[in-house]
C-alpha cells in the first residue's frame, strides 16, 4: 500500500491548485473556502521514482474545529495514517496562514514541508523572506512554489523525499515539546500563545512586507458599491445566460445533426424491425435527446469556472449576506447555494462550512431549489417548445430571460423558505459573515479547461451508464407487450402507459398526461432523462425517429397546451427529483427527520406552483 501525504493548508491558499499540479489530477479549484468538501486523494512520484498518495484535505484555520470541513481536517491529522505533510502558505497573505501553520506543527512530529506558495504573486508585490530562517525556526524545509505555473515542484518534492527518509522531524525552539492536549479552561491562552508566536516568527522571517493589492482595491470600490454592486451581479448573471444560450446553439445543431444522421443509418439498415426500433428509438432517441444539451451545461459551468477563478464569487457573497440576511439566512450559505448549480450533492457537502448546526440544516434543506446543470436540458427543451427567441431589449432574447427567471425564481424560493425555516423551526441569533476576499487574477485557462474536460467525463460517464440504461429500460416498457411483432393496441396499452395511466388521476388537475406521469418516474434517478424518455414516447409512438431536440420541441408545442408546457417547467423548478441528492441530505445530516421534510416540501411545493401555473395559461 502507497504512503499517504497529507496536504494542508487554510482556504485560497493554492492548495487544490497544487494538488493538481503534483498528480496532473483535474480537482476543482475556485476562489472561496468548502470547494473541497471531501479529501481528494490521487498517486504522485518523488524523483527517486517512489509512488506516494496525496490527499487534499479540507481547507481551515483551526484544529479546534468549528465547522464539518475543520472536523475532517482534525480527525484526519490526528491519526497515524499519514507518513508525511505538505503544508501549504499562500506568500501573498502569510500572516493568515502562520498561526495554523504553528498550531499544525505543534500537533505532530510527522515530517513535513512547506509549500510557501504564490511566491511569484508575492515577489512583483514586494514580498521577501529570509528562507534560512524561516526553515531553521519552523524545523521544516520552507520551498518557494507557483502551483498554478508549475514552479518550485521538483524542489518541492525532493525536499519532501529528504523529509520522508530522516522517518521523523526535528523540533525547532518553536516547539519545544510535542503538544499535549489542553483542559477546556485552558483552550484561549493556548490560541493567544499560537498568535503570539505567529507575531514573532513573522517579524525573524519577513525582511520586506509586500504593498497591498491596489488593483483589486480599486476594482472593489465599484464591485462592493451598495448600488452599482448590486445592478453589477444581475447585469453579469442575466450575461451569463444570454451566453449559455446563444453560444450553445452551433454546437447542439451539430449534435443534433450526427444524431439525425446516426438514426437515419439505422432506419436505413438490414436489421430487423426490433433491433431497428432498440437502436433507434430506444438507445439514439434517448442517448442523443440528452447529450444534445451538452454545449449548454459546460457554457454555463466554464463561465461560473471563470468567474470563481477572476474572484468575482465571493464578492458575491459579501454583497447578498446583507439581503440574506433579512429572511435570517447566513451568508456562507452562498457558497453552497453556488455550488449547487453544477450539482445539488457537493452543493450539500460544502454546507460543512458553516459553523452554526441551524443555519447548516436551513441551506441544506433548501439547496434543491437552486437550479442545478440536470435541469437544464428539461428548460432548454420546453423553453425552445413554448417560448418564442424575439428580442425584448438591447439585444436581450426572451428564451435567455426565461431562464434567467427561472433561475431567480428557485432562489427566490430558497431565500423565502430559508426565511420561514428560520422564523419557525430554527430560531436564535445570526452569527456574523467572516469571509476572505481574494485578490483578483486572470483566470488559469489551464485550469479552466481542466475544468471543463472533467465536466465533459463526468456528464458522458452519467449519459452511458445512468441515462443510457434508464432510456433502455424505457423502451422496453413502451414497446411491450407485443403482438405479432408490434406493440398490442398500440402504445397506450403498453407497460409504461399502464404505469403513466395509473399515475395521471393525480396529475392530471397539474396538466400532465400518462405520457408525463410516465416520463417522470425514470427522473428520480437522473432529471435529464426526462428529455430522453419524452424523445423515445414519441419516437414509438410516431413511428418515426425523434433525437432531433428541434423536431421534438415542435412535437411538444403541437400535443401539448402552453399550459401543460408551463405547468411542466414549474414542476421541474421544485420537485425533489433526484434520490442521489436525498440520500445526500440524509447523510450529511444524519436525520431521516429532515430529508422526509425536505421532500414533502419540495412536493407541495411542486404541485401547487403547477396547479396555479396550469390555470393561469389555459
Amino acid at each position: 500500500m502507497k504512503s499517504r501525504i497529507a496536504l494542508v493548508g487554510t482556504p485560497n491558499a493554492g492548495k487544490t491548485a497544487l494538488f493538481n499540479a503534483l498528480t496532473h489530477s483535474h480537482q476543482r479549484v475556485a476562489n472561496y473556502s468548502g470547494v473541497t468538501v471531501e479529501s481528494a486523494e490521487a498517486d504522485f512520484f518523488l524523483p527517486g521514482g517512489d509512488a506516494l498518495s496525496l490527499v487534499d484535505l479540507p481547507g481551515a484555520y483551526s484544529l479546534r474545529p468549528y465547522t464539518e470541513d475543520e472536523n475532517v481536517l482534525a480527525d484526519a491529522l490526528k491519526g497515524t495514517s499519514f507518513a508525511g505533510m505538505i503544508l501549504v502558505v499562500d506568500a501573498t497573505q502569510p500572516e493568515r496562514a502562520i498561526r495554523f501553520l504553528l498550531e499544525v506543527l505543534d500537533s505532530t512530529d510527522s515530517p513535513a514541508v512547506i509549500a510557501l506558495n504564490m511566491s511569484d504573486l508575492a515577489e512583483k508585490r514586494g514580498f521577501e523572506f529570509d528562507m534560512v530562517q524561516f526553515a531553521a525556526l519552523m524545523g521544516v524545509p520552507v520551498i518557494p512554489t507557483a502551483a498554478t505555473r508549475k514552479k518550485g515542484l521538483p524542489e518541492l518534492l525532493g525536499a519532501l523525499e529528504i523529509s520522508l527518509k530522516n522517518q521523523k522531524r526535528r523540533r525547532s525552539a518553536f516547539f519545544p515539546a510535542p503538544a499535549e492536549s489542553v483542559p477546556a479552561t485552558r483552550v484561549s491562552e493556548r490560541v493567544l500563545e499560537f498568535y503570539k508566536r505567529a507575531d514573532q516568527l513573522l517579524k525573524r522571517i519577513m525582511v520586506r512586507k509586500g504593498f497591498p493589492d491596489e488593483r483589486s482595491r480599486k476594482i472593489d470600490r465599484v464591485i462592493l458599491h451598495p448600488v452599482a454592486g448590486p445592478l453589477i451581479l444581475i447585469l453579469v448573471l442575466g450575461i451569463v445566460f444570454q451566453l449559455m444560450f446563444n453560444l450553445a446553439q452551433f454546437p447542439m445543431d451539430l449534435i443534433d445533426t450526427g444524431f439525425s444522421w446516426l438514426q437515419g443509418l439505422v432506419q436505413n439498415s438490414g436489421l430487423s424491425v426490433g433491433v431497428k426500433s432498440f437502436l433507434s428509438d430506444g438507445v439514439i432517441a434517448g442517448v442523443g435527446g440528452t447529450l444534445v444539451f451538452l454545449p449548454q451545461i459546460l457554457i454555463l459551468y466554464a463561465l461560473i469556472l471563470f468567474l470563481e477563478d477572476f474572484g468575482f464569487m465571493s464578492r458575491a457573497v459579501f454583497m447578498l449576506d446583507h439581503l440574506m440576511g433579512k429572511v435570517g439566512l447566513h451568508g456562507r450559505s452562498f457558497l453552497p447555494l453556488l455550488s449547487s448549480y453544477a450539482c445539488n450533492v457537493p452543493g450539500i457537502m460544502s454546507a460543512r462550512t458553516i459553523e452554526s448546526k441551524a443555519d447548516r440544516v436551513i441551506t441544506t434543506l433548501i439547496i434543491p431549489l437552486t437550479t442545478c446543470s440536470a435541469r437544464i436540458p428539461v428548460y432548454g427543451l420546453l423553453i425552445s417548445a413554448f417560448i418564442p427567441n424575439t428580442e425584448v431589449f438591447l439585444g436581450l432574447k426572451l428564451q435567455g430571460l426565461v431562464m434567467l427567471g427561472l433561475y431567480a425564481t428557485g432562489i427566490f424560493f430558497a431565500f423565502l423558505m430559508g426565511g420561514i425555516f428560520k422564523r419557525f423551526l430554527f430560531q436564535g441569533r445570526r452569527p456574523p459573515l467572516l469571509i476572505e476576499l481574494p485578490s483578483y487574477k486572470r483566470p488559469s485557462m489551464r485550469s479552466l479547461l481542466r475544468g471543463i474536460l472533467y465536466r465533459i467525463k463526468l456528464f458522458s460517464k452519467r449519459v452511458g451508464t445512468v441515462i443510457l440504461s434508464v432510456t433502455v429500460v424505457i423502451w422496453f416498457l413502451l414497446s411491450y407487450p407485443q403482438d405479432g411483432g408490434a406493440v398490442a393496441s398500440g402504445i397506450e396499452h403498453s407497460y409504461a402507459a399502464q404505469i403513466g395511466q395509473w399515475i395521471e388521476p393525480l396529475l392530471r388537475p397539474i396538466g400532465f398526461d400518462w405520457r408525463i406521469a410516465m416520463a417522470l418516474i425514470p427522473t428520480f434517478a437522473a432529471r435529464e432523462v426526462m428529455v430522453g424518455t419524452l424523445s423515445t414516447v414519441y419516437s414509438i409512438e410516431g413511428g418515426a425517429a425523434v433525437s432531433d431536440v428541434e423536431k421534438l420541441s415542435m412535437i411538444l408545442k403541437q400535443e401539448w397546451s402552453v399550459a401543460t408546457g408551463m405547468s411542466l417547467l414549474v414542476w421541474f423548478i421544485f420537485a425533489p427529483m433526484c434520490v442521489s441528492t436525498l440520500a445526500t441530505a440524509r447523510r450529511e445530516l444524519k436525520s431521516t427527520r429532515y430529508m422526509i421534510l425536505m421532500l414533502v416540501y419540495l412536493f407541495a411545493l411542486a404541485y401547487l406552483g403547477s396547479y396555479l401555473a396550469y390555470r393561469a395559461f389555459s
